[in-house]
């Protein structure tokens, strides 16, 4: 995706987040701490993971009050543990306690991310088998989720419905079938002038040799056991890339890629994952 569009996203999301959290104005802090008065935090790691969110952490600042300085001492996609100090952050109190708590959401869940990413990864060492994320993000925080897969050291599947063309169960029944599906994206991406990849997903062994008479960039075994799997991966040849979905489970996932697929996409990455603790405190 386009870098001006990543910052616009991100801008959008922070300027939103600013809105519900502060509304009319934080009344406890400008209650009780003066206009003028100046002070230091420190980001404090807490728990053992891989760091992420740092640069966007840094924008949220920027956006606030284009006067704090933020010293960086732990860079995004660094392996940390308890007690390591990522940032120095410098600047107005009110400024400070303002953004506190938007940038550690921001950073505690990119770090849960990154870690959980980094834990799949390690895992599938010694494979070929790359791990994919899925569109199962939290609304409007997408963007920065698919960044901390990949500084965890996974690789986005796709960022939305507009940069892939993935033909799933539902849209080849409803296009009445996979010969149907397959031609129509063909037939839209050149009316189109749209130089995109096309994803079948198959149901069995059937649908996998109608998509490769059909001619796609990538296959995804749906649902398919780790032995239907390699069977499938054999009979592809490498005539493009497989990808394994459907219910594969951090526990079960290294029979997949013994089977030699290229992909495994998980959704838990992004939907079940746990942010990493850290504090945001006066020094």
């Amino acid at each position: 995706m386009d870098e001006l569009v990543v910052k616009d996203l991100i801008d959008r999301l922070i300027d939103l987040s600013f809105a519900e959290d502060i509304g009319d104005g934080d009344h406890t802090t400008l209650s009780c701490i003066p206009a003028d008065a100046m002070g230091k935090s420190k980001l404090l790691i807490k728990e053992e993971g891989i760091l992420a969110g740092i640069e966007v952490a840094k924008e949220v600042f920027r956006r606030f009050d284009p006067t704090m300085k933020v010293e960086v001492f732990i860079e995004d996609g660094t392996h940390v543990k308890p007690g390591d100090v990522a940032m120095v952050v410098e600047g107005k109190v009110q400024s400070l306690l303002q953004t506190e708590r938007l940038m550690l959401n921001i950073m505690q869940r990119m770090s849960g991310i990154a870690t959980m990413t980094n834990k799949y990864v390690k895992k599938l060492e010694g494979t070929k088998t790359r791990v994919l994320d899925t569109r199962k993000t939290t609304p409007g925080m997408r963007i920065m989720e698919k960044m901390a897969v990949k500084i965890g050291g996974g690789c986005n599947h796709r960022i939305g419905l507009f940069d892939m063309i993935l033909l799933k169960d539902n849209h080849v029944d409803f296009a009445g079938g996979i010969h149907n599906a397959v031609s129509r994206a063909k037939e839209y991406c050149k009316a189109k002038g749209k130089n995109l990849k096309i994803e079948l997903e198959v149901r069995n062994f059937d649908e996998l040799n109608q998509a490769l008479a059909e001619g796609v960039d990538r296959i995804m075994f749906d649902n398919f056991t780790p032995e239907d799997t390699r069977k499938a991966v054999e009979i592809v040849g490498g005539r493009c890339e497989t990808e394994s979905s459907g219910g594969i489970t951090y526990d079960t996932m290294l029979p997949y890629a013994q089977a030699g697929v290229d992909f495994i996409s998980f959704g838990a990455l992004t939907h079940s994952v746990k942010g990493m603790d850290m504090s945001f405190k006066a020094c």
